[in-house]
């Protein structure tokens, strides 16, 4: 059974309640700190991932340079001639 196959759980019709002005803009002032919390979410959850990113690029920056000193610590270690010992 689909979706569209569905009766609503809530029959609107001659038992309908009547909504009067004042409760109408009420629902529509719900409706509008609703989209506007929503709208602050989505704000804060991107500014949280750009975060995340930025941090986790930094320390992956900081392992690869500690890497690649010690490479060149090694590399350059294999080009020191070694100490002549003086047998007399």
């Amino acid at each position: 059974m689909s979706a569209s196959e569905q009766e609503p759980k809530i029959k609107y019709g001659e038992n309908a309640p009547k909504l009067d002005r004042a409760q109408l803009q009420f629902m529509k002032l719900i409706e509008e700190q609703n989209l506007d919390r929503v709208q602050k979410l989505k704000r804060v959850r991107r500014n949280n991932l750009l975060t995340a990113g930025a941090l986790g690029l930094s320390v992956l920056g900081i392992y690869g340079y500690s890497i690649f000193s010690v490479q060149q610590e090694k590399f350059l270690d294999d080009f020191e001639e070694p100490k002549k010992v003086n047998t007399n």
